[in-house]
């Protein structure tokens, strides 16, 4: 077994640390933006005021009240939204999608995102209106069966709206891949290519669905330029998560998440009632305190989800090492993701700590290096 080498392009890890730098300032701008403007409308009475036009029974005067802020919000961020989302991505190579192609996508994701939003608003002030003492035990439970049908949904109807799926076409590696499913003791329904190089550059590769709805996804952009060695240490990451139940495990700690968020929030819009002239908590004027009560809470608990993140992917490393026991091919193939996406390979502390869902480049590394050693 040959020793365990990394090729990082330092050229690439310079605007690496550019565009990381530029994102996340464009990110915590627009943190405070809408930050900003959920503060005034709470505290500046203007929800208050804009109720008076909403005087209708409720969930349709939340609903009103819902759309109304979605699109207000789009239209204030929009030059933060076109920035980020278009014109950065393409001035750093990582985005080949013009403009028409990219406002359609766009087009497509916020309607998508208002009509499951409203559907949750609508339930959520039912709730909150008909059982005011248990609204957000209901409504953490129906969050976790819409995350689940979600995650259910998206190889066959979510992914589909924004990129064309095809069997692949491979047979040898088709075989190669189900087999390591197989190793790894999870059923999936099919291999398949996804056409990413039709908006991006990056290259991407995923284990997506539940029960009889996973399959493996590829990007045509991986298929063109990793080995099938490569490709295999890289679903061998994403089996290892099904392996040891990190789904689940997610999805679990995320619905103690909710949970605890919505009861914070409902004790919030109680002790907000009086000195902010609510007429309850279903009033809709105290919509926007609901938001920003679940958003605080949300922001606070990142880092600590991040950290916990991190330690299944750690986990998902190492039984990709195991299964595949091909250490070269898997920092070859962290290398290539790093330098290909433009990923920052070593950030700061603070960062990784606040900010990394998964490790960092060099502890991957370091880690396939320890694989290495052992077994040699």
């Amino acid at each position: 077994m040959q020793p365990v080498e990394s090729s990082l392009d330092m050229e690439r890890q310079e605007l690496a640390k550019e565009y990381a730098r530029l994102t996340r300032r464009l990110s915590f701008v627009e943190l405070a933006v809408v930050g900003a403007l959920l503060l005034m409308l709470v505290f500046g009475g203007v929800s208050g005021r804009l109720s008076h036009f909403l005087a209708f029974p409720q969930p349709l005067a939340s609903a009103l009240y819902f759309v109304i802020l979605v699109i207000g919000l789009g239209i204030i961020t929009m030059p933060l939204t076109y920035y980020q989302g278009f014109i950065l991505p393409r001035r750093y190579g990582l985005s080949n999608q013009g403009f028409s192609a990219w406002l359609a996508d766009g087009a497509k994701a916020a309607a998508l995102g208002i009509l499951l939003g409203l559907g949750v608003v609508i339930v959520v002030y039912l709730l909150l209106d008909r059982l005011p003492d248990i609204w957000w035990l209901l409504a953490s439970i129906l969050l976790l069966f819409l995350s689940m049908l979600l995650t259910w949904l998206t190889p066959t109807l979510l992914l589909p709206l924004f990129f064309k799926l095809e069997p692949l076409d491979d047979v040898e590696l088709k075989q190669k891949l189900t087999n390591l499913a197989k190793r790894a003791r999870t059923q999936v329904c099919g291999v398949f290519t996804m056409d990413l190089s039709s908006k991006a550059t990056t290259a991407n590769a995923m284990l997506a669905g539940l029960g009889d709805s996973r399959r493996i996804i590829l990007s045509d952009t991986l298929l063109e330029q990793y080995s099938p060695e490569e490709t295999e240490v890289i679903l061998a990451h994403e089996l290892g998560h099904h392996l040891h139940r990190h789904i689940p495990k997610l999805i679990g700690v995320q619905a103690v998440i909710v949970l605890l968020a919505l009861y914070l929030a409902d004790l919030v819009l109680k002790a907000g009632v009086t000195p902010l002239g609510f007429q309850g908590i279903a009033d809709v004027a105290a919509f926007p305190l609901l938001i920003l009560s679940l958003a605080a809470f949300s922001l606070v608990m990142t880092p600590l989800v991040n950290t916990y993140s991190r330690y299944l992917e750690t986990s998902a490393d190492e039984t990709a090492l195991e299964l595949t026991a091909n250490p070269q091919a898997f920092v070859a193939a962290m290398t290539k993701l790093t330098n290909q996406n433009l990923s920052v390979a070593q950030p700061s502390r603070w960062v990784e700590l606040l900010l990394y869902d998964h490790p960092p480049y060099t502890k991957r590394v370091n880690l396939a290096g320890r694989y290495f050693q052992e077994s040699s």
